[in-house]
Formats: structure tokens, sequence, C-alpha cells
């Protein structure tokens, strides 16, 4: 699972949400969670909500700005923390036999996010590992979601009207970018979520939490829906995937601005 929890529960201060989506972690009982967004955390706050839904294993970035982090039922093992020329960081370790690469990519400028995406890429070449799978905020679209972004002339304009917090350099060119997930496909990767949820379903931010915030309505959030939550796995682990979910009802309208992605596999 992947999950962008906003801000740490506002860092730290909303602690009914941060109760209500633990227990919804729990109830979905995955094996394995990546998290965005950890600010306010600590290893210890972070080991202790693990506990909660029953993983004893759990890793932290770092403790400053927006962290990512990743909780397991199996050991983790570090393989290394990434600061440097990453707008966020991104973290790797490897859990259950597979590589993970928790990544939070920068949310406003399509080129600097570009250049994240190539080094992130050859690290995961240099890699000897061949179950691998990249994960989280990344920020940007996919050209699998080409035909469903193209008709969204709501979603564009907004795009060009937030130049205030340089919204517009998410674009290219005026347009929709679709090179930085172009480059994770390119390694190879596959997009489980692509191949399991049809692309009117496959939306990913934002969520009703969001109303009343920076004039956002129901029906601009709806108008609005945009995938930028992947899960990117190897050809090895490809062949394995049984299935994959975003959960973008229910429960989930009110634990995040994000939702959460989720697949499963059997070896």
């Amino acid at each position: 699972m992947s999950y962008n929890i906003w801000n740490g529960f506002d860092w730290g201060k909303d602690s009914v949400r941060q109760q209500r989506l633990i227990n919804w972690i729990e109830k979905k009982n995955p094996d394995v969670v990546a998290l965005q967004e950890l600010c306010g955390y600590t290893e210890e706050k972070l080991k202790a909500d693990a506990a909660k839904w029953g993983h004893p294993y759990s890793i932290l970035l770092k403790t400053s700005g927006y962290p990512v982090g990743l909780t397991s039922n199996s050991p983790i093992e570090l393989r290394e923390k990434v600061l440097d020329n990453l707008w966020h960081g991104m973290l790797h370790v490897q859990t259950h036999g597979i590589d993970f690469y928790v990544v939070h990519l920068s949310p406003s400028k399509v080129n600097f996010r570009m250049k994240e995406a190539e080094l992130i890429s050859e690290k995961i070449k240099s890699s000897m590992n061949k179950k691998y799978i990249i994960l989280g905020d990344f920020n940007a679209h996919s050209p699998f979601d080409n035909n469903q972004l193209e008709k969204n002339s709501s979603l564009l304009s907004k795009y060009h009207a937030n130049k205030s917090i340089q919204q517009n350099k998410n674009l290219r060119e005026g347009k929709f970018d679709y090179a930085v997930i172009s480059k994770f496909i390119a390694l190879p990767s596959m997009d489980v979520c692509q191949q399991y949820i049809p692309a009117s379903k496959r939306y990913t931010f934002p969520t009703p939490v969001l109303i009343g915030r920076n004039n956002n309505t129901l029906e601009s959030i709806r108008n609005n829906k945009e995938r930028i939550d992947y899960m990117f796995v190897s050809p090895v682990l490809n062949s394995a995937c049984t299935n994959a979910f975003i959960f973008n009802t229910n429960v989930p309208d009110t634990l995040s601005d994000h939702y959460p992605i989720m697949a499963t596999f059997e070896f």
C-alpha cells in the first residue's frame, strides 16, 4: 500500500483523523505500507502507528519537512536515504526480498521533477535486485491517462490559473506533461493500477476533505480529479501481481487529500 497521509495529520494536531486512518489501514491488512507527508514524525511515532496496524518494523527518511517512510510485517533493511537533489527525498529499503523506492516528487516544478526521475531511475538501474517497486506521490501525470486528462479542460484551467503558487510550472509548454512518468515506465516497470483499474476510476487526488480550502467546492473536486500517486513494479513482480486498487470512495474520502493505492501479489 502507498498513502499520502496529508501533512502528518496537521503536524500531529488532528488525532481523530490519525486514529481513523490507522483503523482503516489495519482493516486492509497490507504487508507493506509506504507513507508520504509524515510531517512532525519521529522514528518512535511512526513505530507506534505501525504497531497498531500490525507492523513491528518501520523506517523514516528524516524528521524535518515532508518525510516519507515505510512499515512492514517483515524485517526492513535500509539500502539508502537520498536527500540531495530531490524535493522531499527518497527512501530505498528492502523487505520481503523486494527493493522498495518510496518517493515524493516536486509538487510544483516539472523540470525539477524530471531531474528527480532521472536520478531515481539511474539508482534503480544500478541495483542488482530484479524485484523492485517504486511507489508514492509522483505529482505527475501518466501517458496512460492521456485520453482522460486531455478532455478535462477544468483541470487544465486550474493549472494555468494557479500562478501564485507556481502551479503553472507543472505544465510543459502549457500542456500536461507525461515525460516524468514515462521515465519510470521505460526502466522498464509496469503501472499496476493502469492494468487493473478503468481510466475513469483511476484518480488519487483531490478528496472531499479539501472542501472549503483554497476555494474548493464539491463540484470543483469532482471536476478536477487526477492521478498523481502510483505503484510501478519490475517485470518479474508484475507477473506475480493479481490485482490493484485505488480506494477513492467511502471512508478514504475523509482521511486525507490523497487516496491510497494497493496491489496484491502471489508468489
